[in-house]
């Protein structure tokens, strides 16, 4: 390959176009409307504008990002992750254009992406499994039925996707249906197709993984393992390398059974096999992500090996460059660096970021997608960088990692910053009384942080000193203060406004997706009232008082943060 499309955006667009410097391989970034200003976009080589829309229209829509990659020249595409980067046709349709794909092949993504599927090779080597549906179910009356016949708690899961986004946990018999609706509807926002399927879910579970790397020539190898059990709606905010407190009987029951469903599967490329490991030491097998894992960072970290240059080498057809599992090397554990309010339940903020000060010394790397001025649109994911922290052993990572957040400062949007500076004083995650997190722990017994300040608005708008042509991005020599009039109307931060008792307000800026009761229904103080999605993620509005409902805004309306979407009479 001699240049390279990266189709996605922020922080992991930068760190492919990193890769691709030091593999001598020029990087082409692609940008919505929305991600104009953003640094991946100036950072490439070349940029090329994708127009306005939300993310169906733009970074998933497969022919417009075949379009820039015949003008601009590139001859390879490297998917990141999320997007487009588990979802074969797109694979099939970049190597239909003549175009080197950086991942598996189509069929392998097909295979693994369906996570029924998934399960069927699992079981046929071996790996250990709970019980699950045979195949998507149809509705929520076979979701409901699937609930009766094995039990409770059960998982609803996208059955193409990843990273939590479609996916619910259901404890009582009479959410199986709602929720059900709640994940198909992420899921076809997220990944373009609705198709969930149902297992059951294991209470208080370690989410364990396993890295693995594969060439064209047989060579299976797996790196080792990471912890990411502090999760908040099923997506991780920490991550670490190798998994602490497991047996080395299960450190090696977990890689064997990695390495053995990516064999069966013909696997080539990056990949991580996810499991999930029972307060009793019961290990069941997840899912595989065909494609490269938000938290990588951590097992470059601890094995020396780049993850992404060697997605890069096994495309052009290299075999990989370490054929056996390597010792790892220290601790280390990311912190992704989120735009939420931990305070407020994790409510995503966009807005503009009026000060970024990252931390630095020994043992400190950084993954951002932004800086001081940069603007965290409401579309996309609400993660802004990734924090990664290593030490000999995962005791100095701790004490390292204390330091680094105490100098981490963001100011103008609302940060996870304050999660991640309590949780290393919580017992259950140093493991000063033995580690006791799991998978919904922060929901469960994590004590909380006082919510963020809230931000006012804030006069915005471009000042780079860029133009576009031709939907291409060129750098201008005019001084940025002459577009400093131009724009304005940055949203607000995702804190929920004040308001009358009678009144129903959005908590944050998005899109009010659906109401859940008719207009002059009969509510109750408590009651959800409607689903709104903002920054990838579903949220319910509930009634603060009980009453009539009167509903003011309509379903699929874009709305702003505190906007009054409804009153109760």
């Amino acid at each position: 390959m001699k240049k390279l499309l990266i189709a996605n955006r922020g922080e992991i667009a930068i760190r492919i176009i990193r890769a691709a410097r030091d593999y001598n391989v020029a990087a082409v970034a692609i940008y919505s409307e929305a991600d104009i200003g953003s640094l991946h976009a100036e950072l490439a080589d070349e940029a090329y504008s994708l127009g306005a829309g939300r993310p169906v229209d733009t970074y998933l829509n497969i022919s417009k990002i075949l379009e820039i990659a015949r003008r601009s020249g590139a001859d390879a595409v490297h998917p990141g992750y999320g997007f487009l980067s588990e979802r074969a046709e797109f694979a099939q349709a970049v190597i239909d254009a003549g175009l080197i794909w950086v991942g598996p092949t189509p069929a392998v993504i097909t295979a693994l992406g369906d996570k029924v599927q998934a399960r069927r090779i699992a079981a046929k080597v071996g790996a250990p499994l709970v019980k699950g549906s045979d195949g998507p179910l149809n509705n929520a009356a076979e979701a409901v039925a699937f609930a009766k016949e094995v039990g409770l708690p059960l998982a609803i899961k996208a059955a193409f996707g990843g990273g939590g986004r479609g996916m619910k946990v259901v404890r009582r018999m009479e959410d199986v249906a709602e929720l059900f609706d709640s994940a198909v509807r992420e899921a076809t926002e997220a990944f373009g197709r609705g198709d969930c399927y149902a297992e059951q879910f294991l209470d208080r579970p370690r989410h364990i993984e396993a890295q693995i790397i594969a060439d064209q020539h047989g060579n299976t190898v797996v790196l080792g393992t990471r912890d990411c059990s502090l999760q908040r709606r099923n997506q991780k905010l920490v991550e670490e390398a190798p998994a602490p407190f497991i047996s080395e009987e299960q450190r090696s029951r977990i890689h064997e059974a990695a390495k053995q469903i990516c064999a069966e599967a013909g696997y080539t490329g990056a990949g991580t096999v996810e499991f999930l490991l029972s307060q009793n030491g019961v290990i069941s097998f997840l899912e595989v992500n065909t494609r490269l894992q938000v938290e990588h960072p951590v097992t470059e970290e601890t094995t020396g090996v780049d993850i992404v240059i060697e997605q890069l080498r096994i495309a052009d057809g290299l075999p990989v460059s370490v054929t056996s599992t390597p010792v790892a090397r220290g601790h280390a554990i990311e912190f992704r660096i989120n735009a939420e309010d931990p305070g407020r339940g994790f409510l995503p903020t966009p807005g503009l970021i009026t000060r970024f000060r990252a931390p630095s010394g020994p043992g400190v790397r950084l993954e951002s997608g932004v800086e001081t001025g940069s603007e965290i649109p409401g579309l996309y994911d609400s993660l802004m960088a990734k924090l990664i922290i290593t030490g000999e052993t995962r005791e100095q990572a701790l004490v390292r990692a204390r330091r680094a957040l105490a100098e981490f400062s963001i100011e103008g949007v609302a940060s996870v910053l304050p999660f991640h500076r309590a949780v290393l004083e919580e017992k259950s995650f140093t493991a000063d009384e033995g580690f006791q997190v799991y998978t919904n722990w922060i929901e469960t017994e994590f004590r909380g942080v006082e919510p963020s300040p809230r931000v006012t608005a804030v006069e915005g708008g471009l000042l780079q000193s860029f133009i576009e042509i031709d939907g291409k991005r060129h750098t201008i020599g005019l001084p940025a203060a002459l577009f400093a009039n131009v724009g304005s109307g940055v949203p607000t931060s995702g804190a929920v406004a004040e308001a009358g008792a009678d009144v129903v307000t959005a908590p944050v800026p998005g899109t009010l997706q659906q109401w859940l009761v008719e207009d002059g229904a009969t509510v109750n103080e408590g009651d959800g009232v409607a689903i709104m999605e903002a920054m990838k993620m579903e949220m319910r509005i509930v009634a603060p008082k009980s009453g009539r409902i009167r509903i003011c805004s309509m379903s699929g309306s874009p709305v702003t943060a505190g906007e009054k979407v409804a009153v109760i009479e």
